[in-house]
């Protein structure tokens, strides 16, 4: 397989490109040990669209912890290493730059297609920000971080979730076929560069992968950036790059197509399938074990013992509850003035487990959330604090249910103390449900 040597390779040109040709395999090629370990772990028999997304969401990363831009030196060290040693074993012989800039180019629009379609799917089946829980429409505003109110503020309004998915998912077909790569590219770079903003404003979590993404999509829109400047900046007759590979071999092309085509099965018709099935049967953000039955709502604390202490209402008691909150899921969150460490981990994550699930309390302070489970048999909640940082506080509360709308809780906090509430539940409407309701051209009446 050769491909047209049509440009002449000045000196400084070999050099720069040998650099970013090991730079970015190095980027895009998983070397690292960790990631075949999850790749492994994944039940092929029972996949699911999080498997996906974990191989999708690939990034070298050589320090343990977080996201940084650390482990993008230490790729720039090895690649600037690779290049020294390239230059000498290179020296007295022409290499085939030309194909070797096609095919590292075609390697990362397909690792670029790959990540954003990743995210696109998620978004065209809003999962990556839903519709807000009942504990969060009963937040208090400044209780939120930035971040969570950007999320909040994308939920409530699926279709443009969908829309900005669909813009997504689009831009990464475009990068699997040559012609129109550098088309989805430029799309990529415009919104990715929003994404990687809005990060920074909104103190998101994926700064270093959005980045990632956008260095991706310069690099290959690079390829056609001086055809581009010639045609629509300085206007000079521009001829279009015709380096591509010539197969010569009958299997070569064969190999070619079915790596194609089962790139694009499995990213992109078997992800959009589980996709859309995990949407309607298991989201990743919000547990799906069914909570208490027929209790999902507001409840007021009407009344509130600790011990033998009965405590009055107060917004700045530490201890006394003000509100409680049953979700339709197997999520209790109560509302009082005891401090809240935030958990604000930004990171997009999808846990199969529903204990692993701290969307809705991530980024709020104002309520401490807590999973729980049913015995009914002897009418027992055990609670666990979902917070990180209060792995060790569990409550086992007794309830009874005199009516409808009131709920007895009875039994040990946290504090091993004897807890006695009367839930009140408020049949409260919100503006949001109501509108969707109602559709946005009729009045309403709250």
């Amino acid at each position: 397989m050769n491909a047209p040597n049509i440009n002449q390779w000045k000196g400084y040109e070999k050099i720069a490109f040998r650099f970013f040709f090991l730079y970015f395999l190095l980027q895009v090629v998983p070397l690292d040990w960790l990631y075949y370990q999850q790749v492994f772990a994944i039940n092929w028999a029972h996949l699911k669209y999080s498997d996906i997304f974990l191989l999708a969401h690939y990034m070298p990363q050589f320090i343990a912890g977080a996201q940084s831009f650390a482990g993008w030196g230490i790729v720039a060290a090895i690649a600037a290493l690779g290049t020294i040693v390239w230059t000498v074993a290179d020296s007295n012989r022409t290499a085939a730059y030309n194909n070797l800039y096609y095919w590292i180019r075609a390697i990362v629009r397909y690792r670029l297609a790959i990540g954003v379609i990743a995210y696109g799917f998620l978004k065209v089946f809003p999962l990556q920000s839903p519709y807000p829980s009942l504990s969060n429409l009963n937040t208090s505003y400044g209780d939120f971080t930035r971040w969570k109110l950007f999320c909040i503020s994308l939920g409530i309004v699926p279709g443009y979730e969908s829309f900005l998915g669909f813009v997504e998912v689009t831009a990464g077909l475009l990068l699997l076929w040559r012609k129109t790569a550098s088309v989805g590219a430029v799309i990529i770079l415009l919104f990715t560069g929003n994404v990687f903003m809005s990060n920074i404003a909104y103190e998101g979590g994926e700064v270093v992968y959005s980045l990632y993404l956008i260095v991706l999509a310069l690099f290959v829109v690079s390829w056609d950036l001086q055809r581009i400047v010639n045609l629509l900046v300085l206007q000079k007759p521009t001829a279009p790059n015709y380096v591509r590979p010539v197969f010569t071999a009958r299997w070569q092309v064969y190999a070619r197509w079915g790596l194609k085509g089962a790139a694009f099965f499995f990213f992109v018709l078997l992800y959009s399938f589980k996709t859309a099935s995990g949407y309607k049967h298991d989201p990743y953000q919000f547990p799906v074990t069914k909570g208490l039955t027929k209790t999902a709502g507001l409840y007021n604390v009407s009344y509130f013992r600790i011990n033998t202490d009965t405590i009055a209402y107060s917004k700045y008691d530490p201890v006394r509850w003000q509100d409680v909150v049953f979700e339709e899921w197997n999520t209790i969150s109560i509302r009082s003035n005891r401090p809240v460490h935030i958990d604000s981990n930004n990171v997009e994550r999808i846990n199969a487990a529903d204990a692993d699930k701290s969307y809705e309390l991530e980024g709020a302070i104002g309520r401490h959330y807590y999973s729980y489970t049913v015995d009914t048999a002897n009418r027992l909640l055990t609670l666990q604090n979902k917070n990180r940082f209060y792995k060790n506080e569990q409550l086992q509360l007794h309830y009874t249910r005199p009516n409808d709308s009131t709920i007895q809780l009875y039994g040990i906090n946290e504090n091993k103390d004897s807890v006695f509430a009367t839930l009140q539940q408020i049949h409260k409407k919100y503006l949001l449900k109501e509108v969707k309701r109602a559709g946005r051209s009729k009045s309403l009446k709250l």
